[in-house]
């Protein structure tokens, strides 16, 4: 073999260093796309944008499509005035912060995922570290949460709430 042929590298027959740099890029952008972060719009790339939180929990108007769209969630007699209702299935909370304006908001808290549980005394309890939010808006009332709870969309379809 000649001087040249040594320094030409042999795409056929890659070197071991090779393999073995081409393998640990590989598993270093891996790990990288796999890394979660969560924020007022929950996990990064959930499809869900800050200008969502405009009008999607403005109050229901009672006008929803003919055919009854999204899930039913439930009567709006279970949610009473002042307070709300946590829907676990549905991951969702529906708040009446006054009598016939229903506002919705996602149930994952916006500190560390945990799931909200209960709402008492106008706002909504995270059972994990204590955070809460105010029914009106989903706004932080106590930490250690830093991000208002996102805005769902709900509707009223005659008594009965559905998620939009």
């Amino acid at each position: 073999m000649t001087h040249d042929q040594r320094s030409t590298p042999d795409l056929a027959h890659p070197s071991r260093r090779g393999v073995l740099v081409a393998g640990a890029a590989g598993a270093a952008a891996l790990a990288v796309a796999g890394c979660a972060t969560y924020g007022p719009q929950g996990p990064a790339g959930s499809g869900t944008s800050g200008d969502e939180s405009a009008d999607s929990s403005a109050p229901s108007s009672g006008a929803a499509s003919a055919g009854g769209s999204g899930a039913a969630l439930g009567p709006t007699s279970d949610v009473p005035v002042g307070g709300g209702k946590v829907f676990p299935d549905q991951k969702v909370v529906v708040t009446q912060p006054q009598a016939g304006t229903f506002k919705a908001f996602s149930s994952v808290c916006t500190h560390q995922g945990c799931t909200v549980d209960e709402v008492a005394d106008g706002t909504i309890n995270c059972p994990c570290h204590g955070s809460r939010f105010r029914v009106a808006d989903g706004s932080v009332s106590e930490g250690p949460a830093k991000q208002p709870l996102p805005p769902r969309q709900v509707t009223v379809e005659g008594a009965t709430l559905r998620l939009s």
